[in-house]
């Protein structure tokens, strides 16, 4: 285990602990068992004294018996029971070695404290007799709540620490795949379902992964689908080129040089919406202002569009917001029948109109980059502007809404 690591100073910050708290209770279980053995032994004294101040004025009569009682103490004088309590190999003599009991039961007068099975005896030699006194007071054994509270903490620490442990096991495993974030390797989980901090940083770790997992997919087949479309015109500019020099092919050159040059512009777009995407610059226009710029981006004649709206404020990025517009004209116009594009609002929707078909599949499907049909003019089409309008629309907090009826196909920008 790495010394260094945060686990290693949680197990050791543990074992202190655990080991300081048994050395308490060591001490306190000792402390208990020394102070009971102290008020039994000073009860036996107690039960002694009495019985010799009684039993020296008239041996044991019916008051030391009463006083013994008072005490909580009671009087074996058989025989054979108190033998069979001295010569017990469980006995234990408080006063004297258990090999020197009959060097003192040949004394003339004996008082030795006993304990047998938990429980306190009092041998006593007189001259006359030899008696036992057993001790029934009730034994505080405070012992065995110490052990009780003792086992609940060591328990309580054990889960705590197990605990802590399975916490920490999602930070263990974010170390491990963090290590694998500079060679591009997003192809991860360590998501949890818990809720402390650790877990929540896990968590939003795992989404970034696959977020960037996402984005590089999505980059790869962006730059193939790139390759893919640059091909095309290149391969034909490099054919004609080894063709006669007329004004039918130089038509078609230029034809290739325009397509290059939208698929620059196209690209400049996205790259443009996805550098600004962190940091939007909004401010209020007047659709009017956006709805001019987008038509002068798309150099289209002024009777394509036409502006049937309420000059309403938008509170948008102006130049973004103006490539979105575009797109949308451009689609709007290419796909119609008639070339036009109707622009209406509705409150605070902008509504796009054109006559034509009904699109051939749901809105989504267009979302994606270079998404095209078999339609026709689709051929024209590099299968990016919906993907831009979805894209500027969502950072502006905007929903594209497509409706058709009566061969008439809407598009409604509409503010969340």
């Amino acid at each position: 285990m790495n010394k260094n690591s945060i686990i290693f100073s949680i197990t050791i910050t543990f074992a202190i602990a655990l080991v300081l708290i048994l050395i308490s209770f060591i001490i306190l279980y000792l402390a208990s068992q020394n102070r009971e053995n102290h008020f039994m032994h000073q009860i036996n004294n107690d039960a002694t004294r009495e019985f010799f101040r009684e039993y020296m004025h008239g041996g044991l009569t019916k008051e030391l018996e009463k006083n013994l009682q008072a005490l909580n103490f009671s009087i074996i004088r058989d025989k054979a029971k108190q033998n069979e309590i001295l010569n017990d190999k469980n006995t234990k003599y408080k006063d004297i070695k258990h090999n020197e009991i009959k060097k003192y039961t040949k004394a003339r007068r004996v008082v030795v404290n006993l304990e047998l099975n938990g429980i306190y005896y009092i041998y006593i030699k007189t001259r006359r007799a030899s008696y036992v006194l057993v001790n029934n007071n009730e034994r505080k054994n405070h012992q065995t709540t110490i052990v009780f509270v003792f086992l609940s903490i060591f328990i309580v620490f054990t889960f705590l620490y197990i605990t802590t442990l399975k916490k920490l096991k999602p930070l263990r495993t974010l170390k491990d795949k963090v290590q694998n974030f500079a060679d591009e390797e997003f192809d991860i989980s360590c998501a949890s379902d818990k809720k402390d901090e650790i877990s929540l940083l896990a968590n939003e770790f795992d989404k970034s992964a696959k977020r960037l997992k996402k984005l590089q997919e999505s980059r790869n087949m962006f730059i193939r689908n790139i390759m893919h479309e640059l091909k095309t015109p290149i391969t034909k500019g490099k054919f004609l080129i080894e063709l006669p020099q007329n004004e039918e092919n130089n038509i078609k050159m230029q034809k290739v040089f325009y397509r290059l040059e939208s698929l620059i512009n196209e690209f400049a777009s996205i790259e443009e919406l996805i550098s600004i995407k962190k940091v939007l610059k909004t401010k209020e226009y007047f659709l009017a202002d956006i709805v001019d710029n987008a038509t002068d981006i798309l150099m289209c004649d002024e009777e394509n569009v036409i502006q049937n709206f309420e000059n309403i404020r938008v509170n948008v990025d102006f130049k973004l917001f103006s490539i979105a517009i575009k797109n949308i004209i451009d689609n709007g116009v290419k796909y119609s029948l008639d070339n036009k594009v109707t622009i209406k609002t509705d409150g605070s929707k902008i509504i796009f109109e054109n006559i034509g078909e009904k699109l051939l599949h749901p809105l989504q499907e267009y979302y994606e980059p270079f998404f095209t049909t078999s339609n026709v003019k689709s051929n024209q089409s590099f299968g990016l502007g919906l993907y831009i309008v979805f894209n500027i629309l969502q950072a502006h907090n905007y929903t594209l809404i497509y409706e058709n009826s009566n061969n008439t196909n809407r598009f409604i920008l509409l503010p969340k």
